[in-house]
């Protein structure tokens, strides 16, 4: 999962997890076999690395956060998002997360959880809409709406500003060319009518 922090932002936080994870493993293979040098190098590697970077790491995240290029990445970082706040349940639940870590670390991930979920919304929208498929797009916006309803951090509040503008504008030219397309059939009628009192008698 580490070796993921490129896909997603990792925090400080979320990676001395990890880390402490694969030093908690090693220390347990380490007591089963006490006379393994390998593994006791492998350990004292762990723990200096977890002090370099509880030391040096500056805050802030691994990387910035990118948009899924396509569905398939979307679903690849939404699986990593999941396995991620897995782990840290169990790790908190097993005492060596600490809960105000947890309940933040929980929080960051899940708002990385929302925000790949509606990129891919805005993309998959804008390519219906490209295709002449407005109605999909239209489905789309409204799924990403729904998502949103119950979030209240920036990030959700200016995407359900986005969304809502790029709806209205779809539904506001529906609604014209509903009316267009009615006009037209009207038009069409009086025609029909008009030919039929004012055109050319039939010769008997």
């Amino acid at each position: 999962m580490i070796g993921h922090a490129h896909h997603i932002p990792y925090s400080k936080d979320l990676l001395l997890c990890l880390n402490n994870r694969i030093l908690d493993a090693l220390e347990n293979m380490q007591q089963l076999d006490p006379k393994n040098r390998q593994l006791e190098q492998r350990v004292e590697q762990m723990r200096q690395q977890i002090k370099q970077l509880d030391e040096t790491y500056k805050g802030g995240e691994s990387t910035s956060f990118k948009n899924p290029s396509s569905d398939k990445q979307a679903i690849i970082m939404l699986k990593l998002v999941k396995r991620l706040r897995d782990t840290i349940r169990s790790e908190h639940n097993k005492g060596r997360f600490n809960t105000q870590s947890y309940v933040a670390e929980n929080a960051r991930l899940e708002t990385i959880q929302i925000r790949i979920n509606i990129e891919n919304v805005i993309k998959r929208s804008n390519d219906s809409i490209v295709r002449g498929q407005p109605g999909t797009a239209i489905q789309l916006l409204k799924k990403g709406l729904d998502a949103l309803s119950s979030k209240n951090d920036n990030y959700s509040n200016q995407a359900r500003e986005k969304l809502q503008t790029m709806y209205d504008e779809l539904e506001q030219k529906r609604q014209s060319k509903s009316a267009e397309e009615q006009q037209q059939v009207e038009e069409s009628a009086r025609k029909q009518d008009m030919d039929e009192l004012f055109g050319e008698k039939k010769k008997w």
